[in-house]
């Protein structure tokens, strides 16, 4: 039996979710995350069903703020908000049987403390879900990588080859466990997450997300002062000599648009490429910045059979992250 991890783009049964209730994280914005979470859920909602998983107590108030058309609020312990990284990564076989892949979570390097809820968190929802759990003693959160469900692994060496992860293991066996647990023949390197990601160290779905096969789309600031101007095209010059595990080059979507925004005093930046894939959607991060507009458009044409909406969640990238972070979807069992 061969398990491979689907792409996004494949049909969903859903999207899990986490609600946000770590006070040490958000600070004084905690009750701005939780609008914007309850945001993005009924966002997606309106495309495929989503499961607001919330810690012992808080179910109530997650269920006030999302509604329930379309949402269904599950209390579990967790630590964090963060289910790109911490909920299982799914898994499908040759007849469409699925399995959750748990790996082991350390909260980006032993960031955040505690974290042991959200390490268990996965074998809890694949339980709950009735689905078979694949256990890996490998870190790995689900942002640092993207598929094209074709064999295609895209990741980046800032992220997984950094000490605080996986020190014990090689490049070469790094890439042997994710090829073994998520049905990949290719893995290609990116160097570079983004500069200013030091809560993930650089995670990929902020720089470059798979659109279809053999079509990616990438972070490329036009601002030659953005500090990710000459590592976003160090980037693109890795997928311009590369080619899929199917061995066609890549068609490459340039997502040229920046937007850094101030939350409780602090400039943060919105990544546009943290979006999420629903049923028939794009849920795409905007800042209320001039250049949302832009973003929009070109995520638009990269997808041309969706709707793109756009959901502003500028106290979720103060927060660390963006749409694809705070989302883990549940392939159909046919995916």
């Amino acid at each position: 039996m061969t398990f491979r991890m689907p792409a996004e783009w494949t049909d969903h049964e859903g999207c899990l979710m986490a609600w946000p209730v770590r006070a040490e994280l958000w600070g004084n914005v905690l009750d701005r995350a939780k609008q914007e979470y309850a945001q993005v859920a009924r966002a997606i909602a309106e495309f495929e069903p989503v499961t607001m998983v919330a810690p012992p107590g808080h179910g109530e108030e997650a269920r006030a703020m999302c509604g329930e058309e379309g949402i269904t609020v599950l209390e579990l312990p967790t630590d964090d908000s963060w289910f790109r990284d911490s909920a299982p990564i799914f898994v499908v076989d040759e007849v469409g049987r699925r399995a959750g892949v748990d790996f082991r979570f350390n909260s980006w390097g032993r960031k955040h403390h505690p974290w042991d809820a959200d390490d268990r968190i996965s074998a809890l929802l694949l339980e709950r879900l009735g689905v078979p759990a694949i256990r890996s003693e490998m870190i790995l959160e689900g942002g640092a990588i993207t598929v094209d469900g074709e064999g295609t692994l895209i990741t980046t060496e800032q992220c997984l080859l950094h000490p605080n992860r996986n020190p014990d293991l090689s490049r070469e066996e790094i890439e042997a466990e994710l090829k073994a647990r998520l049905g990949v023949t290719k893995v290609i390197w990116l160097p570079y997450g983004g500069l200013l990601d030091t809560e993930t160290d650089g995670h990929v779905d902020g720089v470059c997300a798979f659109a279809a096969p053999g079509k990616v789309i990438v972070q490329l600031p036009s601002d030659p002062e953005h500090p990710d101007y000459v590592r976003m095209r160090a980037n693109r010059t890795v997928l311009e000599h590369s080619t899929d595990a199917q061995g066609r080059p890549f068609e490459i979507v340039d997502v040229p648009q920046a937007a850094f925004v101030e939350v409780d005093g602090k400039e943060i930046e919105v990544g546009y490429l943290n979006h999420y894939l629903a049923n028939g959607g794009v849920v795409v991060p905007i800042a209320g910045h001039p250049e949302d507009a832009g973003a929009l458009a070109v995520i638009a044409a990269a997808h041309p059979d969706r709707k793109v909406v756009g959901v502003p969640t500028p106290v979720v990238a103060f927060g660390g992250g963006g749409v694809h972070c705070i989302t883990q979807q549940i392939p159909s069992a046919r995916a």
